[in-house]
């Protein structure tokens, strides 16, 4: 089990990124159009930059939905291997079924 202060964190983030997508695809659509005047270019990047830092979609970090578990996740099933190995030894995961050789 994840520390409970990283998951915390972790869901403040996801929050934070809802929270701005709309304004900073707005803002990064007037950074990136050619066709704008440099200066209002610029004052849009400017504005980005005064975002918070955690409202950027790349500071997202995928975790288990059961542990909070940061590495081995399976992005299909949002849930990191070793509960992946729990539950389908147990059933629980339909269409899995534990392999004998």
């Amino acid at each position: 089990m994840a520390k409970k202060s990283m998951i915390e964190r972790e869901k403040k983030r996801q929050r934070l990124v809802a929270k701005y997508a709309d304004k900073r695809a707005a803002l990064k659509e007037i950074a990136n159009d050619e066709s704008k005047p440099m200066e209002e270019r610029f004052k849009a990047r400017l504005k980005l930059a005064k975002l918070p830092r955690n409202s950027a979609p790349s500071r997202l970090h995928n975790r288990c939905q059961l542990t909070g578990r940061p590495h081995a996740y399976y992005r299909k099933l949002r849930i990191s291997r070793i509960m992946l190995r729990e539950l389908g030894s147990n059933g629980l995961l339909p269409g899995v079924v534990k392999s004998s050789w």
